[in-house]
């Protein structure tokens, strides 16, 4: 079965909202972070849920960018994104998830590639790595995106980052789950 592209944005979700579904408990916010794939037959930007930011991770760019802060992380197509252990893969998942570390990135995002399964499922999986969530619910959301047949591939991927700290070595961590979770340190760490 092949996807109807110009039906909207194919495979759109909100992450926060499906791990907790998954999970059955709420462990992140809900309209923070949305995946999905390419934007072209989107007329209008309450389609996406009034992203703030979009990233864009297919080669070409966004016929629309509807007003959002936008950012453009294109891969060569001849680079398999699901080896992560290639420096082109680790230097592009760098890049993307150093946007996060910036407490000025503008929220809801969207996240999105050409079908939203591929490029946007490695990110996604990165981003859910990083927020501790289990492997298990990550490869879960994963197949939300019908990709049973790269499964095996995504797992790999997720492999062969080890230690995420390690991994994305260019990026404060800590501070992607500050900003995803809207943990602000100074009201935390107020007196009551």
């Amino acid at each position: 079965m092949s996807l109807d592209y110009t039906a909207g944005c194919v495979n759109f979700r909100d992450v926060g909202e499906f791990v907790n579904l998954l999970i059955n408990e709420e462990v992140l916010p809900t309209k923070r972070i949305y995946r999905g794939g390419k934007t072209d037959f989107v007329d209008n930007i309450t389609a996406l849920e009034n992203p703030a930011t979009i990233i864009n991770l297919r080669n070409g760019p966004d016929k629309k960018r509807f007003g959002a802060d936008y950012y453009h992380f294109p891969i060569s197509k001849h680079v398999e994104k699901y080896d992560t252990s290639l420096w082109q893969v680790r230097d592009w998942l760098n890049n993307i998830i150093k946007q996060f570390e910036n407490p000025k990135l503008k929220y809801p995002v969207f996240i999105h590639c050409l079908s939203g399964k591929d490029r946007t499922g490695i990110v996604v999986g990165t981003l859910l790595t990083i927020l501790g969530i289990k492997r298990a619910i990550i490869i879960e959301e994963y197949l939300l995106s019908d990709e049973v047949d790269k499964l095996e591939m995504f797992k790999q991927a997720l492999d062969m980052m080890g230690n995420v700290e390690q991994y994305l070595n260019r990026v404060e961590l800590e501070k992607v789950r500050q900003n995803i979770l809207e943990i602000n340190i100074e009201e935390d760490l107020s007196p009551s």
